[in-house]
């Protein structure tokens, strides 16, 4: 590792719910996923922990949305086991995931530009009076609450179309929707891709906050100025494989890279990292 001034622990100013000794929020062992004779993913381990931000990281083609689909339910592995809160599970949908407390915010943020913020964090989940009509009362308080819990002071009117708000403020929405619905694991897919400064620092600030409250968080990303501010972890994948994972103080930018072009530690030791991965 070198440039050891660029490494920038995230845990800086942020207590970690979660210890060495915690058992990991989600355990990925020997993960495989096969397209017909395309082997995409190979061999995959990954522990994260509750209440840290641990980023995914590699080059264009290296896994990581096959990896992601497999952890929220969307594809099956072909190999391997997955262990959520210390028991194997098999998510056949992404409702299986949803159910079980993971939520994926993917980067065109399913989310519906012509209803309003309380509409698109309440839909599917909507609360009815006695009557069987719409409590919107209730419905704008538990929404309302939500964006205050977790400090998103930028949207002014929680009635305001979502097609109306800024590239993090719609981050934001889509997150507290997932907040709202008891996520322990938040999955954020290139959160910060085509945002400017300041509507980044505001997703950014809302990964630490998730991580504050205890909430898992895999942030999937190619910026990594953005990785080093919020990261606990770093987990880099190479051409379908993991080729290192641990303490975002084991990287710095240089190593980081070598590793996500290369798929070998800078030393030249394609182990060197590996022992981390399982780790509890």
């Amino acid at each position: 590792m070198t440039g050891s001034d660029e490494v920038r622990p995230a845990t800086a100013g942020r207590t970690s719910s979660a210890t060495e000794d915690t058992e990991p929020l989600l355990r990925l062992r020997g993960i495989g996923k096969n397209f017909g004779p395309v082997r995409a993913l190979t061999d995959i381990n990954l522990d994260i922990p509750a209440g840290q931000v641990t980023a995914l990281v590699g080059d264009n083609g290296a896994g990581k949305s096959t990896l992601i689909k497999t952890i929220s339910g969307i594809w099956e592995p072909s190999h391997g086991e997955i262990i959520w809160q210390g028991k194997p599970v098999h998510f056949r949908t992404p409702k299986d995931a949803t159910d079980a407390g993971i939520a994926t915010v993917y980067q065109d943020l399913a989310l519906c530009d012509n209803l309003d913020i309380v509409e698109n964090m309440l839909l599917g989940h909507e609360v009815l009076s006695r009557t069987g009509l719409l409590d919107e009362i209730a419905m704008e308080k538990t929404a309302k609450k939500t964006l205050q819990d977790l400090r998103v002071t930028t949207v002014r009117n929680i009635r305001q179309p979502v097609g109306s708000l800024s590239g993090g403020q719609r981050q934001a929405v889509a997150v507290a929707k997932a907040v709202m619905l008891e996520a322990r694991l938040v999955i954020m897919d290139e959160p910060t891709a085509a945002l400017g400064v300041s509507q980044t620092a505001l997703v950014l600030d809302l990964i630490e906050r998730l991580a504050s409250r205890g909430i898992a968080v895999l942030v999937i990303s190619h910026n990594l100025t953005d990785v080093f501010r919020v990261a606990d972890r770093i987990a880099i994948l190479y051409l379908g494989r993991m080729v290192s994972a641990g303490p975002v103080s084991n990287y710095d930018t240089s190593s980081t890279v070598h590793w996500m072009t290369t798929g070998t530690a800078p030393n030249g030791n394609g182990q060197a990292a590996l022992s981390t991965n399982a780790e509890g």
